[in-house]
């Protein structure tokens, strides 16, 4: 598997260094050709492809619309303030009308993408990456839009690079037909009915692994109130990996009139779960803890850690919370880790974040109290969290600016305790920047080239 070649830097310190083992040895410790070379690979192989993406604007700055373009470089050039990369004028067009859904293998060497609507909607590819803005297609492309649509939520699931999973929900007000069925009041309002579809995807041989549809109401109580499932996203498998989660967007409609209803009580944060891989047996667990939607918006929102699924939740009134569902495939409600609380903010909302294998984080996120950009959106902030000691800090040694906003992330590239983030206000330039998660030091890497109304979303 092709690896990112060393920089003249690294390289010359390596040849530098074998040379003055070799003047400085007796002949019986000699480096031998066979040595060097070895050496050579196994410099390499700590190396990896850390890929950029920017959202190219559409009609309106930060709108993303314009289509997807991603630009690759070693992990020593990521690192490196004095490389630049310049994706909107050398990058590499992703497939898709609006902004792609990308996902990248654990060792950084494949992008998989699935377009997000137009004529290719629904299409899933796969790349390898070769640096800069070479991604070489590779096994067979197919569509997964007969089974989710042309606008599919979808996800590579962490189970070795082998399977993505992807969901769409549609919703039908149930109302008593011996009623007037054009005079809907509280009377004959029943319930809403949400028929989820979620479809596997054999990621290494491009071909579907299993379909299910279910209808899915929620608790009698709650749907008469007019409670219902309005949105799904962001699958994860639970440690077993016989059950998948499935993130949830509640909404409600006023059952007088059967009309969205804005100004209700947020109920406890739900997650549905299926049995794995058979995709059968669906059921609803709630939060006491976090309230809100666990759906997430286009960055994974849940993530396996020591056993169990630790997921975000938005839209919670007491702000964002990190959410644990333990073993048992039921939320934990012994944890208890609020993000305003933690964060010293109101009004905190979670857009994306990444643990390590340490279970620190990296986490960005907005407040109540952040100031409105160019965009039209909240000023944005990084964090470092740590899930077991339930601790957030604001990343102070990152710039930000009004019009520096991440609603639309997607991304961290993950390397053993390192992850890798994108800092660009929209239409400026900006810069990768690397979190050690476990000393919490900030390397300012390559300088990030934007382009007028565009932004960054993320690094993989």
């Amino acid at each position: 598997m092709k690896r990112p070649l060393l920089n003249l830097k690294s390289y010359a310190t390596a040849l530098f260094a074998i040379g003055l083992m070799t003047a400085c040895s007796s002949d019986d410790n000699t480096v031998t050709p066979d040595q060097e070379e070895q050496e050579e690979e196994q410099e390499e192989e700590a190396s990896r492809w850390i890929t950029v993406a920017g959202a190219k604007m559409g009609e309106n700055p930060g709108d993303g619309n314009g289509g997807t373009l991603i630009y690759s470089v070693s992990s020593e050039d990521a690192k490196d303030p004095t490389v630049q990369i310049d994706p909107f004028n050398n990058g590499f067009v992703a497939p898709s009308n609006r902004t792609a859904r990308l996902q990248a293998s654990e060792d950084g060497n494949t992008i998989f993408n699935i377009s997000y609507a137009g004529d290719t909607g629904g299409n899933y590819t796969k790349y390898i990456v070769e640096g800069e803005g070479k991604f070489t297609p590779t096994g067979s492309e197919i569509s997964i839009a007969p089974y989710v649509g042309t606008a599919p939520r979808w996800i590579k699931l962490f189970d070795g690079d082998k399977t993505g999973a992807a969901v769409y929900v549609s919703t039908e007000h149930q109302v008593d037909d011996n009623d007037t069925p054009k005079d809907v009041t509280d009377d004959n309002y029943l319930y809403t009915n949400s028929t989820i579809g979620v479809v596997t995807l054999d990621l290494v041989d491009s071909q579907i692994n299993n379909f299910q549809e279910h209808v899915i109401t929620l608790s009698e109580e709650e749907s008469a109130a007019g409670y219902y499932i309005s949105r799904i996203d962001m699958p994860v498998l639970n440690a077993a990996g016989d059950k998948l989660y499935i993130g949830a967007r509640v909404s409600k409609v006023d059952p007088a009139t059967v009309e969205s209803d804005t100004d209700y009580e947020v109920l406890g944060a739900k997650t549905i779960v299926l049995d794995y891989p058979s995709l059968l047996n669906p059921t609803i667990i709630s939060s006491s803890i976090g309230r809100g939607n666990t759906n997430g918006y286009r960055s994974i929102n849940a993530f396996l850690y020591d056993g169990s699924v630790y997921q975000a939740n938005q839209s919670d009134p007491e702000g964002s919370h990190i959410l644990k569902i333990g073993s048992n495939n039921q939320y934990d409600d012994s944890y208890d880790f609020n993000l305003d609380d933690a964060l010293g903010v109101e009004g905190a909302y979670v857009l994306a974040w990444r643990p390590a294998a340490n279970g620190k984080a990296v986490l960005a996120y907005r407040h109540d109290g952040s100031a409105e950009g160019i965009s039209g959106r909240g000023e944005s902030f990084f964090a470092l969290v740590d899930l077991n000691a339930k601790t957030a800090t604001t990343i102070n040694d990152i710039p930000y600016e009004v019009d520096f906003e991440l609603f639309q992330y997607q991304g961290y590239a993950v390397d053993g305790n390192e992850i890798y983030l994108t800092q660009a206000p929209v239409g400026k330039n900006g810069n990768i920047y690397v979190i050690d998660t476990e000393t919490g030091t900030v390397t300012k890497g390559a300088e990030l080239v934007n382009a007028e109304g565009s932004h960054f979303i993320g690094a993989w």
